[in-house]
């Protein structure tokens, strides 16, 4: 656990902050490699960044100020609201967002959508795991104890000392490096346009899912399944159902062309 990477003056250079940067620009560069793999103009993913970085962090942010604002939020400064550097994002509402606004800059700038959503995906995995080793590094996002050997100690200022617990966010960023594996396989052998976006969507729901029955920072259950599912639980089913329609849609039929490129 190291929130603070360094200091430069006075000013303190947040650890998470980088690691989302940085996964940030791992996905913007997987990204570029797909859109020339298919045909496309690679540079043209960089316009699209700036929409999309915004549309993540704000929906990141929104989401998790909307979800926690009883809990870490009434009482203190309106302006911690926006301290972004410190962590608290919650992924889905990135996600959600950004594939909004994703969608309508996509159209604005007329390339084929799904094509370019196929050639965003692996780049969404890999940036994934940046972020994922950030809630490591900020202490955020962790397991509930365990006595398994490879249980993780956080220091004495953290909530679970002195237990170990589960590292959920090594979990999960070991699983989105080889999604994105995967993926990028996907890219190239896809059958129909949206067809990797749609596994995305479907495959990211099981992995998230999976990896939250060790998460151990949830005060409360979600409703209207308390008890029985977690917030990320609940939030992959719909993820998952949406990921599964699209597929479905998107499939060719019978009689069309079985393989395509772009």
């Amino acid at each position: 656990m190291k929130p603070i990477l360094f200091h430069l003056g006075h000013f303190p250079i947040h650890t998470f902050g980088v690691l989302v940067a940085l996964g940030f620009l791992a996905g913007l560069m997987v990204s570029a490699f797909n859109m020339r793999r298919l045909g496309l103009n690679g540079e043209a993913i960089y316009d699209l960044a700036p929409w999309l970085v915004v549309a993540g962090l704000v929906g990141a942010r929104v989401w998790y100020v909307g979800s926690y604002w009883q809990r870490d939020f009434v009482g203190r400064p309106w302006t911690e609201a926006f301290a972004v550097w410190q962590g608290g994002l919650v992924y889905y509402g990135g996600l959600i967002l950004g594939t909004l606004v994703g969608i309508w800059r996509i159209h604005a700038m007329k390339l084929p959508l799904w094509t370019v959503a196929d050639c965003l995906a692996p780049g969404v995995a890999l940036g994934h795991a940046f972020g994922r080793l950030g809630c490591l590094m900020n202490g955020c996002c962790f397991g509930r104890p365990t006595t398994l050997p490879w249980g993780i100690h956080f220091p004495p200022t953290h909530s679970t000392h002195p237990a170990a617990v589960h590292p959920t966010q090594i979990y999960e960023a070991l699983l989105n490096v080889a999604f994105f594996a995967a993926l990028m396989w996907g890219v190239r052998h896809r059958r129909f346009p949206g067809q990797v976006f749609s596994v995305y969507l479907m495959g990211y729901a099981v992995l998230r899912s999976f990896t939250e029955w060790f998460r151990g920072d949830y005060d409360v259950r979600s409703s209207p399944l308390a008890g029985v599912l977690t917030p990320g639980q609940l939030t992959s089913l719909l993820i998952l159902i949406a990921g599964i329609a699209l597929f479905l849609v998107l499939r060719p039929r019978s009689t069309d062309s079985p393989v395509i490129r772009r």
